[in-house]
């Protein structure tokens, strides 16, 4: 499971912000800077397990 936690956050990330526009939430910029985050985050977090891995 940890081998997929990178993209396990980057695909959070992608839903928190596809439920934020169908909520008519996308001028609720926590909501957004969240979204944003896990998406760096999960970005950051698969390259190095993946060269951690290697």
């Amino acid at each position: 499971m940890k081998k997929y936690l990178g993209i396990l956050l980057i695909v959070l990330g992608a839903i928190v912000l596809l439920i934020s526009y169908f909520a008519q939430l996308v001028d609720f910029n926590p909501v957004q800077f969240t979204g944003l985050f896990l998406i760096v985050a999960g970005l950051i977090a698969h390259i190095y397990i993946t060269k951690k891995s290697k």
